[in-house]
């Protein structure tokens, strides 16, 4: 048996219904391994009693990382890689949606195939349609930029090598996708099914808006796909103005000037589809051109009050 040591990082936000709970099952769970591990939980501002729950847990083998402020939860989780130890590093919402119960398998599969990178599809999901059918868009978008056909990017139980979290952190972005950044640092990849639950307390902490911003992250941090789509269509749009004032002609000189209101709705028509792409590619640019700001500032994407 290996006796690698085990890294859980479990970002918190607003879970103080929860964690009881979560530490009640989490705990006999890795101590089962009969392995070395450590348990870092990263309070990522939280306005309720969550920090005061878990600091009543710090031990040898609980780190409590607290944040100054609500980052969201990919930097949260990046700070708690950096007070991370172990060879194997896994992630895991506080929510309980994902069992910690399926956590020995994942480390069974990662150490059995030698795997830097094993991730996990929710199997049976819980979540409502509205979840659903986002996720879905949003995965297959994900395999599309990334090229791996892994079916479930969304579930935050994975695990990790220590080499390949490390490399991430070497990666000062202020805007990423934990999942397909660890991609771009490791090769042999594989995915398996696990459980999921409904969640134990409250209410989803990712808003349609995060959910917006968190595809953004992904299209705008690993693919210039946006700014190609951009230039095929300002020649599109070219082309199709050329071809339409060509029409427009012969409509006038065999129609007379009366078709089409002598041609003030056609004006207008024309007018409104290049205002429209002229307010796409300033949204686009203005997204990049946002991200190159934040990026040369060179400000810390997060920072650590204390480590308790």
């Amino acid at each position: 048996m290996s006796t690698d040591k085990i890294s859980i990082v479990i970002p918190v936000y607003n879970e103080d219904k929860v964690l009881e709970a979560l530490f009640s099952r989490l705990i006999p769970v890795m101590d089962r391994l009969n392995r070395d591990y450590e348990l870092i939980m990263v309070d990522d501002g939280s306005t309720d009693n969550s920090l005061e729950i878990l600091l009543q847990q710090v031990s040898d083998r609980i780190k409590v990382v607290e944040m100054t402020r609500n980052y969201g939860q990919h930097a949260a989780i990046f700070a708690g890689f950096e007070a991370s130890s172990g060879e194997i590093v896994i992630t895991l919402d506080a929510d309980l949606q994902n069992p910690p119960e399926e956590i020995p398998r994942i480390i069974e599969v990662m150490e059995s195939g030698c795997y830097e990178v094993v991730g996990t599809v929710r199997k049976g999901r819980k979540d409502s349609v509205f979840r659903k059918i986002p996720s879905k868009v949003i995965n297959g978008i994900t395999r599309r930029i990334i090229g791996i056909q892994l079916r479930d990017w969304g579930c935050m139980l994975r695990g990790y090598r220590r080499h390949v979290v490390d490399n991430m952190l070497k990666s000062k972005e202020h805007s990423t996708f934990i999942p397909a950044l660890a991609i771009s640092f490791a090769k042999d990849i594989t995915e398996i099914e696990v459980a999921h639950e409904e969640r134990y307390s409250g209410d989803s902490k990712y808003s349609l808006a995060k959910l917006i911003t968190l595809q953004f992250d992904l299209i705008t941090s690993f693919t210039d796909f946006p700014l190609k789509l951009l230039f095929y269509s300002g020649i599109l749009l070219a082309f199709f103005g050329i071809s339409f004032g060509i029409v427009l002609a012969i409509a006038r000189l065999v129609f007379g000037a009366l078709w089409a209101a002598e041609g003030v709705f056609t004006l207008f028509a024309v007018l409104f589809v290049f205002i429209g792409a002229q307010f796409l590619a300033f949204g686009i640019m203005g997204e990049y051109i946002g991200r190159i700001y934040r990026e040369v500032k060179k400000r810390p994407p997060y920072t650590v009050r204390q480590v308790h």
